[in-house]
């Protein structure tokens, strides 16, 4: 069972693509180009809430240049 006190640590792709406002497969296309992390193994691909936040710096910097 799931301790609603802690913080969730990792997210599904689509529930990482709804928090970035992106489509399930532009999320795909981000993590297979490296700019999105992901972890996990075989079929099951979770996202770190800190590769989220990470990602977002990535596009704040690109957009600045």
């Amino acid at each position: 069972m799931p301790n609603p006190t802690l913080p969730k640590r990792l997210y599904r792709v689509t529930e990482a693509a709804q928090i970035l406002s992106l489509g399930r497969t532009q999320t795909f296309k981000e993590i297979a180009h490296g700019r999105l992390r992901a972890v996990g193994s075989g079929k099951t691909r979770r996202i770190p809430a800190e590769a989220i936040e990470e990602y977002v710096e990535l596009l704040k910097s690109e957009a600045a240049a």
